[in-house]
């Protein structure tokens, strides 16, 4: 078994959250799932990068920084994504996707 070999369970797992995540992302209404799920989705990335960073065929530290750049990154989403919901919750009552076109003319 090589390097990718062990590797293959993480990447599973990776591909697995990333779909649930996908499939949240695409299917809710409610607009804090969908951040949630987009949340999951880069944290199935992260696991990747972890992956391929320890398990690869270079095994370095390439990837653990990528992921860690990838954490800031998604922290700074959410602060925004959560901002802007609770600025339209005030605004239209209501966090449903659907009804969140406030810049629809």
């Amino acid at each position: 078994m090589g390097a990718t070999g062990l590797a293959t369970p993480y990447l599973t797992l990776a591909a697995i959250l990333f779909c649930i995540g996908l499939y949240g992302a695409l299917s809710k209404k409610h607009a804090v799932i969908v951040l949630l799920s987009v949340e999951l989705m880069l944290n199935s990335v992260n696991l990747n990068l972890v992956a391929f960073s320890k398990l690869g065929v270079n095994p370095g530290l390439t990837g653990q920084i990528f992921s860690l750049f990838n954490i800031t990154v998604a922290a700074a989403e959410v602060a925004v994504g959560i901002a802007i919901l609770i600025a339209l919750n005030r605004n239209k009552g209501t966090t449903d996707v659907n009804e969140m076109d406030s810049m629809k003319r």
